[in-house]
């Protein structure tokens, strides 16, 4: 399993902050397209660091078209040497109409067909050949040599998809290399919708490559944590999207209570409704020790890639470095006893599965 952090906002912090993370022992850091742009300080970040690999989570792809989308990821896998990660999502309806004046319909639809675009373009720029794109969505037929993009020796670089709907998730599947999944999920909802989903897509694209399934985990080592938390499930809880995973839970009516609070501003009450029970279910509580334990109890199996989640202002990678050393430990702990598992159940005399 692969640890990610999160980089700061602030352009000032990029550098320092990736460094750092490289330092401890990260293996991805990843920006937030919220109060600054996604990919910009990926640059800073890959002029200092030499093995990281580097992504936003998520660039908002309905923001952009595939042309421009496809020139900022081949500038930053060349200047990473292959180690861009390319994270897109959708944003929701009103931001992407409202705040990026950008035209918004069938958003799994879209979201294919901006990926196939991205990797035709790719390929024209690779290969030389025609670029020929007539989707009902996006249209790109003009590559003359002077706007092709310098060629590079890595490749394109993988593309993660935000999903939480089933249309979405699917789409990951089919055309992605990889699922970036929503903060508000639970280990029974990843391993009994999000999986099979995203082998559905995979099973009718045919596709058979590598698939990486990335998650932000809730996390809570104080009292200060776990209430962070609980506002962060309130908040998320009262969003109609996400009711299918409190369903599946049986928990459908609180996201009915949540939203009918929310839309009064009484977030406090909000608040007070996420019981033990839903807590514990979507978020890691206890020791660093126990957090990092049962992080690997639930995911291990599972997740690709990790990134630990703690609502709030963003801290420098160095608040998680026991955490990291406590996950690390996890692993060899995990490694040592599939040997020792192995080493028994090939030893002479040992029982064999059919016995």
């Amino acid at each position: 399993m692969k640890l990610d952090v999160r980089l700061r906002t602030d352009l000032v912090h990029a550098a320092r902050d990736a460094a750092e993370a490289e330092e401890i022992g990260f293996d991805g850091a990843w920006t937030t397209e919220n109060q600054c742009d996604g990919f910009l300080p990926l640059a800073l970040a890959a002029a200092a660091t030499d093995r990281i690999e580097l992504g936003p989570s998520v660039a908002i792809a309905f923001a952009r078209t595939p042309m421009t989308v496809a020139y900022l990821a081949a500038d930053l896998q060349r200047l990473t040497a292959g180690r861009f990660r390319l994270g897109l999502g959708t944003q929701i309806r009103p931001h992407v109409e409202k705040r990026f004046s950008m035209p918004w319909s069938a958003p799994a639809d879209r979201m294919r067909e901006f990926v196939i675009a991205l990797r035709a373009i790719w390929t024209a720029w690779e290969t030389g050949d025609p670029l020929d794109v007539r989707g009902e969505f996006y249209t790109h037929t003009l590559m003359t040599p002077a706007f092709r993009s310098p060629p590079h020796p890595f490749g394109p670089p993988p593309v993660l998809l935000a999903a939480v709907g089933p249309r979405m998730t699917r789409v990951a599947g089919e055309v992605a290399d990889g699922l970036l999944a929503h903060p508000f999920t639970t280990e029974r909802y990843l391993r009994e919708v999000t999986v099979p989903l995203v082998a559905e897509g995979r099973t009718r694209s045919g596709r058979t490559e590598p698939f990486e399934i990335g998650l932000s985990a809730f996390v809570a080592t104080d009292d200060a944590e776990v209430a962070a938390v609980r506002r962060q499930i309130a908040f998320y809880g009262s969003t109609p999207a996400y009711r299918p995973v409190l369903d599946l839970h049986g928990w459908g009516e609180l996201q009915v209570e949540l939203n009918r609070l929310s839309k009064q501003g009484r977030w406090d009450d909000m608040t007070s409704l996420v019981d033990d029970e839903v807590l514990a279910t979507m978020c890691c509580v206890g020791t660093t020790s126990e957090v990092a334990a049962e992080l690997w109890r639930r995911y291990g199996d599972i997740a690709d890639r990790i990134r630990f989640n703690l609502p709030g202002d963003v801290p420098p990678p160095a608040r998680w470095s026991v955490l990291v050393e406590a996950m690390r430990a996890q692993s060899q702990a995990s490694r040592s006893a599939s040997r020792s598992s192995s080493s028994r159940r090939s030893a002479p005399g040992s029982a064999s599965p059919s016995d």
